[in-house]
């Protein structure tokens, strides 16, 4: 039995894996020919853009899969039907997404001022689509992933960078003498990969046999049941975005100071190294994806939990530090493949931010994971403080350290590896702390 749900966990995590890194991979390739087309000025502004969008797309989004994936999972190992569950939580994220867009689409104008550049005030509404459209989605992502299907979260994966290439080059080739006016469309570009990423989900789920899509025992979910666990969830992932927003005003004006052109030194951390880190962080998520039913159903079993988290960690270790010692000793390649408009400086300096940032690959990867196991067991809070602490903790350090002209923008990375350290750490300690609880509750 144990071989056979490593096996099935080993399988989920393998099937989401390759869906993110391939969706990586593209998005990364991605980077090349819109850095030549846009360069840059306008990479800054994307990324500029990008963190708003991220924290309204956290709220209504990001917490689901998991959370989603947790009710279901529980759910299918008591025999209880998924329809209920299913329905009730479509209902109240659209609902919130909406809200989401509307509201992303009303303080444009605000944020495009607050950071000083009111060429950003199309982008946001570009995008604001894509925060209720991505709701949707994360639902039927976490509703298949408590299924112990991972399928459809990869497929529809691709599904978004594909699109998301196919119109950005062109929208960026079109207007690529205005890189103002190509941002926006760039940023159009992303709504229109999510409302293709939706088609592709509503397909899948209606070719989902009827006895599993419409089984009816267990009763009605009260939307206070998915908020209840979907909240906590929802607020420690908003809170990187959150980070992310201030990081593009903060780090901005302190790098401002002594920087003719601050928002390119900010889109070489956010756009270039940061993207180039990501690219193992994504294959390690299939194991955080997996964890979620594995550990829940244990969890409700009340046995194997333990076992299980540290199954999980340790698969996420093996994958992810080879990665980061690679990414150190190759900083150069991976950013001259990547990136090959970029040169002199510029290059110099994304090579640097690469290394000075790669053991992050390992402790978000990590993070990510027993977040995850948190989650499962019905504790998201703990993993909401970890990552509370590691932000406060980030924030504080790169104010005092982009001060120093020396350090300049790898304060930046500097302060992002102590986040996730300290996320980390504290995570390890309230996974280890839940599963000692549940296991003496057990015996009990």
């Amino acid at each position: 039995m144990v071989k056979e749900n490593k096996g099935g966990f080993l399988k989920g995590a393998a099937i989401i894996a390759a869906g993110g890194l391939i969706a990586k991979l593209i998005g990364a390739l991605y980077r090349i020919p819109l850095t030549n087309l846009i360069g840059g000025h306008g990479m800054g502004l994307y990324q500029m853009i990008y963190p708003v969008y991220c924290l309204l797309l956290t709220v209504s989004a990001t917490g689901i899969p998991s959370s989603i994936a947790k009710l279901t999972a529980e759910r299918v190992s008591k025999g209880e039907g998924d329809k209920p569950l299913f329905s009730t939580a479509m209902k109240l994220f659209v609902f919130i997404g909406l809200g989401g867009s509307l509201l992303m689409a009303l303080i444009a104008p605000f944020l495009a001022k607050a950071q000083g550049n009111t060429e950003t005030v199309g982008g946001y509404y570009a995008l604001a689509p894509s925060v209720l459209l991505v709701s949707a989605i994360s639902v039927f992502r976490g509703w298949f992933q408590g299924k112990n299907d991972m399928l459809p979260t990869a497929l529809s994966e691709v599904t978004e960078q594909v699109v998301k290439v196919a119109f950005g080059l062109l929208f960026a080739y079109l207007f690529r003498e205005n890189v103002a006016r190509a941002v926006v469309f760039l940023l159009l570009a992303v709504s229109i990969s999510e409302l293709a990423a939706l088609c592709l989900m509503l397909l899948l789920f209606q070719r989902v046999p009827a006895p599993l899509k419409l089984k009816n025992g267990g009763g009605m979910v009260k939307a206070k049941t998915v908020l209840k666990l979907s909240i906590p969830v929802t607020f420690s992932s908003i809170l990187l975005p959150l980070s992310g927003l201030v990081d593009s005003v903060l780090a901005v004006r302190l790098l401002s100071a002594y920087s003719t052109d601050a928002v390119a030194l900010y889109g070489l951390f956010a756009g270039g190294a940061v993207t180039v880190i990501n690219l193992p962080v994504s294959v390690c998520y299939g194991l955080a994806a997996a964890s979620v039913p594995a550990v829940a159903s244990a969890a409700a079993e009340g046995k194997g939990v333990k076992r299980k988290l540290f199954f999980a960690l340790g698969i996420t270790a093996l994958v992810s530090i080879p990665c980061a010692v690679g990414l150190y000793f190759f900083a150069e390649p991976a950013a001259r493949l990547i990136f090959r408009s970029l040169q002199g400086e510029e290059l110099t300096l994304l090579i640097g931010l690469i290394q000075a940032f790669s053991v992050s690959a390992f402790l978000l990867s990590c993070v990510q994971t027993l977040s995850a196991c948190l989650t499962a067991q019905g504790k998201p809070k703990f993993a909401a403080l970890g990552m509370l602490a590691g932000v406060v903790a980030k924030t504080v350090t790169y104010a005092f350290l982009l001060r120093d002209s020396q350090i300049s923008v790898y304060g930046l990375a500097y302060a992002t590896n102590l986040c996730y350290l300290v996320a980390f750490l504290l995570d390890l300690l309230y996974n280890l702390i839940v599963s000692k609880n549940q296991k003496k509750r057990s015996e009990t």
